[in-house]
């Protein structure tokens, strides 16, 4: 069976804002075509159909690509032409607002793959993250603390099983399936659900109860030579040897996730490529150095660039003086020294801001650079500073010094002892629990992992440049995910961190994406 003649279908499910889809429609010759992506959250779906337009007019007619740049550039409407309204349409069938495990939903996404003739007679792929708040680490301790809890109730353990169904009932030649290393030690009613998981892959008419002699799969691992099939012993196997540690593969994140790669048994292949390694990892200051710098603005009050600068110098200047009587004398001078460089000169940002040039990152070399850049952007997207308390304010402004001054973010009540201003109005600040409450994000390496969790707030994001004194913006949490700069998140600013945090990398997902290329291409 060759793919380089024909293009290869792929089914998105759980698509989210669509990084797995981006990183797979990225791969060199375009050999992946998404016949469609499945997405619950109206606004993820948006930002999906979106994107799908833009591919579509990039590879059917390229010269209406001015009405996509107009449209981020200035919010001009698109035209209403056939072009246009044809690539509309190819969008709006290709990303589908879907919630599978809805009857309705699930006729209409099987009716998409039966009338596209996806079986196993035909090579596709299936990809996908099914929704992982019940697997993660932090979704299961507050789950913990609620007594009526029940995880073999909890639907998000179970909607996997969708994904399930769809390679049980249409057979694609590979799957790559993602999703929090929380599963690797999630049980159910005293199961292992990692190893139901990859039970129920390897056999899938087992799993759903199906009797038919059609083969099982072999999940493979992208970081080590191993896999999984029906003939595997579960307990002669490492599961974290299914992590993925994206900073190895020059997404500029720690960001370690558990990905399998599903091969049909009958297709013969006992061996995939596996992700090459980066010998540096890409750093924060690689990611995000070139965007403009903002100013954070002044929530629950009156907030101008006077205001906000005379606010955060006196903060600074508290600080210092704290720092003083301590005797933490090297922490004070840079305490007093950043109060000397606030100033109210940089902007709060907005959806659309100007670019000072037309490409501030032109000369510099490097893979992510040229993943990134667009030169037909005269924008920055997404690119708006969040409001910040006072009492936050100052935080950050210690936080952002502390970190340049000893090389690490401060951590906990022991770092953040320096002035009263500083503590929290938590109950429990002292015990540990909120160790990493404040964290900055260093220039020098990768940055912590990009969670949902930066839409209710973000003191877990600290731009480390103490100057302007906030949390990270949506573009910057985009870049550390590796989205490219044209790529435009829908929504409110909330709703767009929140798609944001829940993505896979693109840059990484194109390095898959190339790797189930290459076992296709191996297949006969």
């Amino acid at each position: 069976m060759s793919s380089s003649k024909k293009v290869i279908p792929i089914v998105d499910l759980f698509a989210g804002p669509g990084g797995l889809g981006e990183g797979f429609s990225s791969v060199a010759t375009d050999p992946f075509r998404i016949l469609v992506s499945a997405e619950m959250d109206k606004f993820a779906h948006r930002t999906l159909m979106l994107r799908a337009f833009y591919r579509i007019l990039k590879r059917e007619t390229p010269a209406e690509l001015i009405h996509y740049y107009a449209f981020c550039n200035r919010a001009e409407v698109f035209p209403v032409t056939p072009t246009i309204r044809a690539a509309q349409q190819k969008a709006e069938a290709e990303a589908l607002r879907l919630t599978l495990g809805d009857e309705k939903d699930n006729e209409r996404l099987d009716k998409i793959i039966s009338d596209a003739g996806l079986s196993d007679r035909k090579p596709w792929v299936l990809i996908g993250g099914p929704p992982c708040q019940a697997y993660s680490l932090v979704g299961r301790s507050r789950n913990k603390g609620n007594s009526d809890y029940r995880p073999e109730n909890d639907h998000r353990h179970f909607l996997y099983k969708e994904y399930l169904r769809i390679i049980q009932k249409y057979r694609p030649a590979i799957f790559v399936m993602e999703n929090v290393k929380g599963i690797l030690s999630a049980s159910v009613a005293n199961k292992q659900m990692f190893k139901s998981i990859l039970e129920d892959l390897a056999d899938p008419d087992q799993a759903i109860g199906v009797k038919s002699k059609k083969s099982g799969y072999r999940i493979f691992s992208l970081s080590h030579d191993i896999y999984f099939d029906a003939d595997s012993d579960f307990s002669e196997l490492d599961p974290r040897k299914f992590i993925v540690r994206a900073e190895e593969y020059g997404v500029p994140q720690a960001r370690h996730r558990v990905i399998l790669v599903g091969v049909r048994r009958d297709l013969g292949l006992k061996k995939i490529t596996l992700l090459k390694r980066r010998a540096q990892p890409s750093s924060v200051k690689e990611a995000i150095e070139t965007l403009p710098p903002l100013r954070s603005h002044l929530s629950r009050r009156v907030d101008d660039a006077n205001e906000w600068t005379k606010t955060v110098k006196q903060q600074f200047e508290i600080l210092s003086r704290a720092a003083k009587e301590k005797g933490a004398v090297e922490l004070e001078k840079e305490l007093a020294r950043n109060a000397t460089l606030i100033s109210g000169r940089y902007s709060i940002g907005g959806l659309r801001i100007a670019k000072a040039r037309p490409t501030l990152t032109l000369g510099k070399s490097g893979a992510l650079n040229q993943w990134y850049e667009d030169k037909s952007l005269a924008v920055w997207l997404n690119h708006e500073a969040r409001g910040h308390m006072a009492s936050d304010l100052m935080r950050y402004a210690y936080a952002t010094t502390y970190a340049h001054v000893q090389g690490r973010s401060p951590k906990g009540h022991e770092d953040f002892n320096m002035a009263e201003g500083l503590k929290p109005a938590h109950a429990n600040w002292e015990s540990g629990k909120f160790a990493d409450r404040f964290k900055v994000q260093m220039w020098s390496g990768p940055s912590t992992t990009v969670t949902s969790h930066i839409s209710k707030d973000g003191h877990y994001f600290i731009h480390p440049d103490p100057k302007q004194c906030r949390s990270l913006t949506v573009r910057e949490a985009a870049r550390l995910q590796t989205f490219p700069d044209n790529y435009f998140f829908q929504g409110n600013r909330t709703q767009q961190y929140h798609q944001v945090g829940n993505a896979v990398p693109p840059f990484l997902a194109c390095q898959i994406g190339l790797i189930v290329k290459m076992a296709l291409d191996e297949i006969s």
